[in-house]
Order: C-alpha cells, then sequence, then structure tokens
C-alpha cells in the first residue's frame, strides 16, 4: 500500500478545512515546501496537492507548486480546479506526476477520457460521496449520480487511480466508514486511494487488508501528529498478515 501524504493549499499556506468549508480554515504555521521535503525523507515515493485557490480559480499557488514539484525530492499528485485538457497539459508539462479530477469527471466524462488517452496512467479520479450521490465544486454540490455507476464510466479508460471520500464518514466518523471505499474497490479496474479514513496507524492497518486498495491519503493526521510518517510508510511497506478463511 502506497501512503500520499497530503498538503492542502489556501492562500500560500498549509491547511485543514472543517468540513469542507473555505471560510473556516484550520492554518498549520510551517513552510509547505519544507514539510514535502520531511514527507520525502521519511520515504514518501509520491505526495498529494490540493489547491483550493485553484478550485475559485486563482493561480496564485503556482509558484510555490512548481516548487515543490522541483524540490520535493517526490512525485507530486496535483488536484484543484482542473477544468480542462489544456489546464492538465501546462501542469504534467511543468512536472507533476499525476492531476486530480472531480468536477471535471462530473459535468465533463469525455473530456477526461480524452486526457487519459492523451496521459495515461496519469489522470486520477476523484470520487467524493455524500449521503449516496458524487458531489462537485468542492463537495458543495450534489449530483444525480451514484458512486458506482461513476466508477464504471470510466472502468475501461487507462486512469491512473481513483481516490474516494466518503465524505458522512469524515464528518462522522462512523463505525462503517470502510464500507464505501470496500465496496467500489471491489468493482474499480483502476487502484483506488482512500481519502479521509486515516486517522491513526490502527486505521491504517485495516485499510491493508482491505482488497483492492492501493493506498492512502494522510494530510491532518500529520500535522497533528496522530500519525507519524515514518512509521506509517514502514506500516504500510509490511506484507499483510494472513487471516484465516471463514465457512
Amino acid at each position: 500500500m502506497i501512503i500520499y501524504p497530503t498538503i492542502e493549499l489556501l492562500n500560500g499556506s498549509c491547511v485543514s478545512l472543517f468540513r469542507g468549508r473555505l471560510e473556516e480554515p484550520h492554518i498549520w504555521h510551517v513552510n509547505p515546501l519544507e514539510k514535502t521535503r520531511s514527507f520525502a525523507d521519511a520515504g514518501a515515493d509520491w505526495i498529494t496537492i490540493t489547491d483550493f485557490d485553484a478550485m475559485n480559480g486563482s493561480d496564485q499557488n503556482s509558484g510555490l507548486i512548481e516548487e515543490i514539484i522541483l524540490q520535493a525530492g517526490a512525485s507530486v499528485q496535483l488536484g484543484g480546479g482542473f477544468r480542462s485538457i489544456g489546464q492538465i497539459t501546462d501542469w504534467i508539462e511543468r512536472g507533476a506526476g499525476r492531476i486530480v479530477v472531480g468536477t471535471l469527471a462530473v459535468i465533463a466524462p469525455d473530456v477526461v477520457k480524452q486526457a487519459a488517452k492523451m496521459y495515461p496512467d496519469q489522470i486520477v479520479i476523484s470520487v467524493d460521496v455524500f449521503q449516496g450521490s458524487v458531489m462537485s465544486d468542492g463537495w458543495r454540490n450534489p449530483s444525480a449520480i451514484t458512486p458506482q455507476s461513476f466508477v464504471q464510466t470510466f472502468e475501461k479508460d487507462p486512469i491512473a487511480a481513483i481516490i474516494v471520500t466518503d465524505i458522512d464518514a469524515n464528518l462522522e466518523e462512523a463505525d462503517d466508514s470502510l464500507a464505501l471505499v470496500t465496496e467500489l474497490a471491489g468493482i474499480a479496474k483502476a487502484p483506488v486511494i482512500a481519502r479521509g479514513l486515516s486517522r491513526s496507524l490502527d486505521d491504517l492497518a485495516r485499510l491493508k487488508y482491505v482488497p483492492h486498495i492501493s493506498g492512502a491519503i494522510i494530510s491532518r493526521a500529520l500535522f497533528d501528529q496522530s500519525i507519524d510518517l515514518d512509521e506509517a510508510v514502514a506500516l504500510a511497506a509490511e506484507a499483510p498478515e494472513e487471516t484465516a478463511e471463514f465457512i
């Protein structure tokens, strides 16, 4: 399993959002570039960057993200505000290893399919689910699309991965928080990355036993030190222990 330490950027700062609210960010007083370097030093091969300003059409973080891509020492998976193939091409040419699209996949799936053909294994689909529906525009707008049908829309395309966020579980910390990601991992053709389900090493240990889960995105837990990245990377690298079959 691959650990994806994540930095969420707003106004050039590392932040965490409460229930997706841009107007109520928790600001972490750390240098974003230094933080990404520390992630790479801890053994992370990939770092996810989410640019909240780009979701609102601003490119104010572009210079910082370019620095991270060039200097972090790990591959970058970049998401936030992608609405065209031109934007995707621009950031791939700037060195982003993968591009994460969510809203674009909801409103223009054919554009995402075209991008996947142009850049095989570099396009990641973000599936953000709340109360059984796929959300768009930064969790603000529900669609009429079920997560199951949404995943199946791209089953024949060369998608690098699918990020699944169960927003219900992310907000309520339900005991059955693995239910949705487990179901989607069972039907997805691309590797599935779980987001919002890793608040402790115990959570990561549970994820390792979910079939077809290829990775976990971790953000807040690394900043508030609920998870030590060195320990998380080591845990993810361990081969899962065999489990008994139940008859």
